[in-house]
Protein backbone atom coordinates (compact mmCIF):
# COMPACT_ATOMS: atom_id res chain seq x y z
CA UNK A 1 0.00 0.00 0.00
CA UNK A 2 1.56 3.42 -1.34
CA UNK A 3 -0.92 5.46 1.22
CA UNK A 4 0.46 6.99 4.28
CA UNK A 5 0.37 5.12 7.63
CA UNK A 6 -0.77 6.50 10.79
CA UNK A 7 -0.06 4.73 13.60
CA UNK A 8 -2.64 5.77 16.73
CA UNK A 9 -0.63 6.87 20.01
CA UNK A 10 -0.40 4.13 23.05
CA UNK A 11 -1.52 7.25 25.06
CA UNK A 12 -4.80 9.63 24.34
CA UNK A 13 -3.19 13.23 25.48
CA UNK A 14 -5.65 15.59 24.51
CA UNK A 15 -2.52 18.00 23.94
CA UNK A 16 -0.93 16.07 21.21
CA UNK A 17 -1.45 17.62 17.48
CA UNK A 18 -4.22 16.75 15.67
CA UNK A 19 -4.28 13.36 13.47
CA UNK A 20 -5.09 13.40 9.70
CA UNK A 21 -8.15 14.30 8.73
CA UNK A 22 -9.25 11.44 6.57
CA UNK A 23 -8.49 8.95 9.32
CA UNK A 24 -10.70 10.92 11.95
CA UNK A 25 -13.43 11.31 9.23
CA UNK A 26 -13.24 7.57 8.06
CA UNK A 27 -13.97 6.66 12.21
CA UNK A 28 -17.33 8.30 12.57
CA UNK A 29 -18.21 7.85 9.04
CA UNK A 30 -17.86 4.05 9.33
CA UNK A 31 -21.21 2.86 11.34
CA UNK A 32 -23.43 4.19 9.11
CA UNK A 33 -21.81 3.45 5.52
CA UNK A 34 -21.20 -0.23 7.42
CA UNK A 35 -25.19 -0.15 7.02
CA UNK A 36 -25.47 1.16 3.53
CA UNK A 37 -26.83 4.25 4.89
CA UNK A 38 -24.55 6.97 3.20
CA UNK A 39 -21.36 6.84 1.40
CA UNK A 40 -20.33 3.96 -1.37
CA UNK A 41 -20.21 0.85 -0.85
CA UNK A 42 -16.94 0.64 0.62
CA UNK A 43 -17.24 -0.17 4.02
CA UNK A 44 -14.80 -3.25 4.57
CA UNK A 45 -12.09 -0.85 3.02
CA UNK A 46 -13.12 2.34 5.15
CA UNK A 47 -12.51 0.13 8.15
CA UNK A 48 -9.53 -1.94 6.75
CA UNK A 49 -7.61 2.02 6.40
CA UNK A 50 -8.86 3.49 9.70
CA UNK A 51 -8.25 0.47 11.43
CA UNK A 52 -4.57 0.15 9.76
CA UNK A 53 -4.08 4.43 9.90
CA UNK A 54 -3.65 3.64 6.28
CA UNK A 55 -4.35 7.43 4.93
CA UNK A 56 -4.08 9.13 1.84
CA UNK A 57 -5.73 9.66 -1.84
CA UNK A 58 -8.01 6.64 -1.44
CA UNK A 59 -8.82 7.51 1.90
CA UNK A 60 -10.02 10.94 0.98
CA UNK A 61 -11.27 9.71 -2.00
CA UNK A 62 -14.13 7.68 0.01
CA UNK A 63 -14.47 10.76 2.15
CA UNK A 64 -15.55 13.05 -0.82
CA UNK A 65 -18.01 10.74 -1.52
CA UNK A 66 -19.85 11.03 1.10
CA UNK A 67 -22.64 13.48 -0.37
CA UNK A 68 -23.96 14.17 2.99
CA UNK A 69 -21.54 15.49 5.22
CA UNK A 70 -18.90 16.64 2.28
CA UNK A 71 -20.87 19.62 1.77
CA UNK A 72 -20.72 20.34 5.37
CA UNK A 73 -17.00 19.97 5.46
CA UNK A 74 -16.44 22.45 2.44
CA UNK A 75 -18.46 25.07 3.93
CA UNK A 76 -16.04 25.10 7.63
CA UNK A 77 -13.55 24.99 5.71
CA UNK A 78 -14.20 27.96 3.56
CA UNK A 79 -15.11 29.60 6.93
CA UNK A 80 -12.09 28.61 8.71
CA UNK A 81 -9.12 29.34 5.62
CA UNK A 82 -8.76 25.12 5.89
CA UNK A 83 -8.97 22.26 3.74
CA UNK A 84 -12.25 19.87 3.89
CA UNK A 85 -10.12 17.36 5.50
CA UNK A 86 -8.05 19.86 7.65
CA UNK A 87 -8.22 17.98 11.26
CA UNK A 88 -10.17 20.76 12.83
CA UNK A 89 -12.74 20.77 10.01
CA UNK A 90 -13.29 17.21 10.55
CA UNK A 91 -13.23 17.23 14.45
CA UNK A 92 -15.92 20.60 14.24
CA UNK A 93 -18.10 18.99 12.13
CA UNK A 94 -18.26 15.51 14.26
CA UNK A 95 -17.26 16.62 17.61
CA UNK A 96 -18.40 20.50 17.68
CA UNK A 97 -16.35 23.79 18.81
CA UNK A 98 -15.69 27.11 19.12
CA UNK A 99 -15.32 27.39 15.54
CA UNK A 100 -18.69 26.11 14.36
CA UNK A 101 -19.60 29.73 15.57
CA UNK A 102 -18.31 31.40 12.68
CA UNK A 103 -19.12 28.96 10.15
CA UNK A 104 -24.14 29.66 10.92
CA UNK A 105 -25.89 32.56 9.70
CA UNK A 106 -25.75 33.30 6.22
CA UNK A 107 -22.71 31.64 5.04
CA UNK A 108 -24.67 28.40 6.63
CA UNK A 109 -28.09 29.49 4.85
CA UNK A 110 -26.34 29.85 1.38
CA UNK A 111 -24.96 26.78 1.65
CA UNK A 112 -28.22 25.01 2.63
CA UNK A 113 -30.01 26.68 -0.06
CA UNK A 114 -27.39 25.62 -2.60
CA UNK A 115 -28.26 22.17 -1.70
CA UNK A 116 -31.83 21.73 -0.96
CA UNK A 117 -33.37 24.92 -2.42
CA UNK A 118 -34.05 23.20 -5.78
CA UNK A 119 -36.14 20.03 -4.04
CA UNK A 120 -38.21 21.39 -1.61
CA UNK A 121 -41.15 24.23 -1.74
CA UNK A 122 -40.68 27.68 -0.56
CA UNK A 123 -42.18 26.80 2.59
CA UNK A 124 -40.26 24.13 3.32
CA UNK A 125 -37.38 25.07 2.89
CA UNK A 126 -38.45 28.51 5.14
CA UNK A 127 -38.82 25.41 7.84
CA UNK A 128 -35.48 24.03 7.21
CA UNK A 129 -33.26 27.56 7.56
CA UNK A 130 -35.39 28.39 10.74
CA UNK A 131 -33.37 25.97 12.82
CA UNK A 132 -29.90 28.32 11.47
CA UNK A 133 -31.94 31.26 12.35
CA UNK A 134 -32.63 30.02 15.84
CA UNK A 135 -28.42 29.13 16.17
CA UNK A 136 -27.93 25.62 14.02
CA UNK A 137 -24.48 25.19 12.94
CA UNK A 138 -22.97 23.14 10.50
CA UNK A 139 -22.49 19.93 12.94
CA UNK A 140 -23.47 16.35 12.05
CA UNK A 141 -26.31 16.55 14.80
CA UNK A 142 -28.19 19.83 13.23
CA UNK A 143 -28.47 17.66 10.19
CA UNK A 144 -29.52 14.61 11.95
CA UNK A 145 -32.07 16.89 13.86
CA UNK A 146 -32.78 19.73 11.58
CA UNK A 147 -32.60 18.09 8.13
CA UNK A 148 -34.04 14.68 8.19
CA UNK A 149 -37.51 14.32 8.83
CA UNK A 150 -37.47 12.22 12.09
CA UNK A 151 -37.97 14.97 14.09
CA UNK A 152 -41.76 16.40 12.04
CA UNK A 153 -42.55 12.35 12.12
CA UNK A 154 -42.29 12.44 16.06
CA UNK A 155 -44.04 15.58 16.29
CA UNK A 156 -47.41 14.07 14.87
CA UNK A 157 -47.56 10.75 17.03
CA UNK A 158 -44.74 8.48 15.26
CA UNK A 159 -42.62 8.39 17.90
CA UNK A 160 -40.40 5.31 18.66
CA UNK A 161 -38.91 4.54 15.81
CA UNK A 162 -37.90 7.98 14.41
CA UNK A 163 -36.45 8.57 18.29
CA UNK A 164 -34.68 5.80 17.86
CA UNK A 165 -33.19 6.71 14.47
CA UNK A 166 -32.23 10.35 15.72
CA UNK A 167 -30.69 8.97 18.72
CA UNK A 168 -28.71 6.31 17.16
CA UNK A 169 -27.67 8.73 13.84
CA UNK A 170 -26.47 11.02 15.90
CA UNK A 171 -22.80 11.50 17.40
CA UNK A 172 -22.74 10.82 21.15
CA UNK A 173 -20.80 10.03 24.18
CA UNK A 174 -20.38 7.60 26.72
CA UNK A 175 -18.57 5.89 29.25
CA UNK A 176 -17.12 2.10 29.45
CA UNK A 177 -18.22 0.28 31.82
CA UNK A 178 -16.91 -3.25 31.11
CA UNK A 179 -15.12 -5.38 27.87
CA UNK A 180 -16.50 -8.70 26.88
CA UNK A 181 -15.59 -9.85 23.11
CA UNK A 182 -15.55 -7.74 20.45
CA UNK A 183 -18.08 -5.55 22.03
CA UNK A 184 -18.73 -2.41 25.23
CA UNK A 185 -21.03 -1.93 27.67
CA UNK A 186 -21.33 1.88 27.73
CA UNK A 187 -23.24 4.22 29.90
CA UNK A 188 -24.80 7.02 27.81
CA UNK A 189 -27.68 9.43 27.60
CA UNK A 190 -30.27 8.68 24.78
CA UNK A 191 -32.63 11.01 23.59
CA UNK A 192 -36.35 11.84 25.24
CA UNK A 193 -39.59 13.23 23.57
CA UNK A 194 -41.93 14.49 26.46
CA UNK A 195 -44.68 15.69 23.42
CA UNK A 196 -42.92 19.23 22.99
CA UNK A 197 -39.58 18.87 22.93
CA UNK A 198 -36.21 16.50 22.61
CA UNK A 199 -33.87 16.40 25.69
CA UNK A 200 -31.29 13.94 26.74
CA UNK A 201 -32.90 11.25 29.57
CA UNK A 202 -31.06 10.11 32.26
CA UNK A 203 -27.94 7.58 31.84
CA UNK A 204 -28.48 4.11 30.70
CA UNK A 205 -26.03 1.13 29.40
CA UNK A 206 -26.10 -0.32 25.79
CA UNK A 207 -23.68 -2.32 24.03
CA UNK A 208 -21.15 -1.41 21.05
CA UNK A 209 -19.16 -2.72 18.66
CA UNK A 210 -15.40 -1.26 18.87
CA UNK A 211 -13.89 -4.03 17.18
CA UNK A 212 -14.62 -6.66 13.70
CA UNK A 213 -12.22 -9.61 12.93
CA UNK A 214 -9.32 -7.77 14.57
CA UNK A 215 -10.43 -4.42 13.34
CA UNK A 216 -10.99 -1.16 15.35
CA UNK A 217 -12.05 2.74 14.63
CA UNK A 218 -10.81 3.49 18.24
CA UNK A 219 -7.56 3.22 19.89
CA UNK A 220 -7.29 1.06 22.80
CA UNK A 221 -10.09 1.74 24.70
CA UNK A 222 -10.87 0.29 28.44
CA UNK A 223 -13.13 0.69 31.59
CA UNK A 224 -13.65 4.22 32.67
CA UNK A 225 -12.73 5.68 29.00
CA UNK A 226 -15.08 8.26 27.72
CA UNK A 227 -16.27 7.59 24.08
CA UNK A 228 -18.18 8.44 21.30
CA UNK A 229 -20.80 6.60 19.30
CA UNK A 230 -22.08 6.54 15.97
CA UNK A 231 -25.03 3.73 15.39
CA UNK A 232 -23.81 0.83 17.14
CA UNK A 233 -20.14 1.18 16.83
CA UNK A 234 -17.47 3.08 19.16
CA UNK A 235 -15.68 5.40 17.39
CA UNK A 236 -13.19 7.31 19.23
CA UNK A 237 -11.53 7.63 22.59
CA UNK A 238 -12.70 11.38 24.11
CA UNK A 239 -10.61 13.10 26.76
CA UNK A 240 -12.18 16.41 29.02
CA UNK A 241 -12.46 19.07 26.01
CA UNK A 242 -13.65 17.14 23.13
CA UNK A 243 -16.51 15.57 25.75
CA UNK A 244 -17.45 19.30 26.50
CA UNK A 245 -18.01 20.38 23.01
CA UNK A 246 -20.07 17.39 22.27
CA UNK A 247 -22.39 17.75 24.86
CA UNK A 248 -22.39 21.91 24.04
CA UNK A 249 -23.34 20.60 20.68
CA UNK A 250 -25.38 18.62 20.91
CA UNK A 251 -27.23 20.88 23.59
CA UNK A 252 -26.99 23.74 21.38
CA UNK A 253 -28.48 21.75 18.32
CA UNK A 254 -30.68 20.51 20.30
CA UNK A 255 -32.33 23.36 21.40
CA UNK A 256 -32.12 25.18 17.85
CA UNK A 257 -34.70 22.63 17.01
CA UNK A 258 -36.82 22.73 19.64
CA UNK A 259 -37.46 26.40 18.95
CA UNK A 260 -38.91 26.20 15.76
CA UNK A 261 -42.77 25.78 15.49
CA UNK A 262 -42.26 23.39 12.72
CA UNK A 263 -39.98 20.59 11.65
CA UNK A 264 -38.20 19.51 8.79
CA UNK A 265 -39.44 18.48 5.41
CA UNK A 266 -41.22 15.09 5.09
CA UNK A 267 -38.49 13.83 2.62
CA UNK A 268 -35.10 12.73 3.35
CA UNK A 269 -32.77 15.06 1.99
CA UNK A 270 -28.54 14.22 1.82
Amino acid sequence: MTDTVHRPPSAHPEALPPEDGALLFGRYAFPPNDLGYCGPDRADELLDRVSAGASGPGLEEVARAFEGAWPYLELIGECLGRAPLDPRVVEAYWLGGPELGRCGGAAFARSLEERFRPRLTRLEFERLVAAVAAGGTPHHNFHVFAVYPWVGLIRIGHVDGPLTVLDRCRIRCGQVLSIEGDTALVESRHLSWDGRTLSLAPPTAETAHFRRDGRSLAPTIKPGDFVTLHWDWICDWIGPMRLTRLRNATAHELAAVNACTYSAPAAVLS
